[in-house]
């Protein structure tokens, strides 16, 4: 008897866009994404809030803070922005990446090494499997990192302005 397209995947288990979609779904770093708007936003806030342990001490060297206390600020939360903007970057990647191979009709694979790559062609079931996973689980995610970088844009476009006029 034929197998199944479903049931019949060439490609490595690890190497799935499905698998692959588990794991960063599953994962300590990249699960951040997916919490709710508040726990969203204070993990974020975390981020900045202690990379001004490196950010604040540069700052403060550049501009006294009993002085010039605008450009302390925010030069320091600058600095601090450059991290949180890293670390959304990762995410976005990430996601990014995960939705390009679950929205791909054919997936590039590697059996044993880096010498012998291989394609395969989703079967249409696993491609709408797949294509229905991007549009109600990752687009939201990649929307809501969007959204994130424009507001930190926004706002690095406002401390570029206020420190104009100060």
């Amino acid at each position: 008897m034929r197998e199944s397209s479903v049931s019949f995947c060439p490609v490595p288990t690890e190497q799935q866009p499905i698998h692959e979609y588990q794991q960063l779904k599953d994962s300590w770093f990249f699960r951040w994404a997916k919490l709710e708007l508040r726990n969203y936003g204070l993990k974020l806030a975390w981020v900045w809030g202690l990379s001004w342990l490196i950010a604040g001490p540069v700052a403060a060297a550049s501009f006294a803070p009993h002085q010039h206390l605008v450009q302390f600020i925010l030069a320091g939360g600058a600095g601090a922005g450059v991290f949180l903007i890293l670390v959304l970057l990762r995410l976005y990647l990430g996601w990014s990446y995960v939705c390009d191979r679950l929205s791909q009709e054919t997936i590039g694979y590697e059996e044993s090494g880096w010498y012998d790559g291989q394609t395969w062609t989703k079967p249409p079931e696993v491609l709408s499997r797949d294509r229905l996973i991007v549009s109600y689980q990752v687009q939201p995610i990649l929307q809501r990192l969007q959204r994130t970088l424009g507001i930190i844009a926004i706002l690095i476009i406002s401390g570029s302005l206020l420190w104009n006029l100060s």
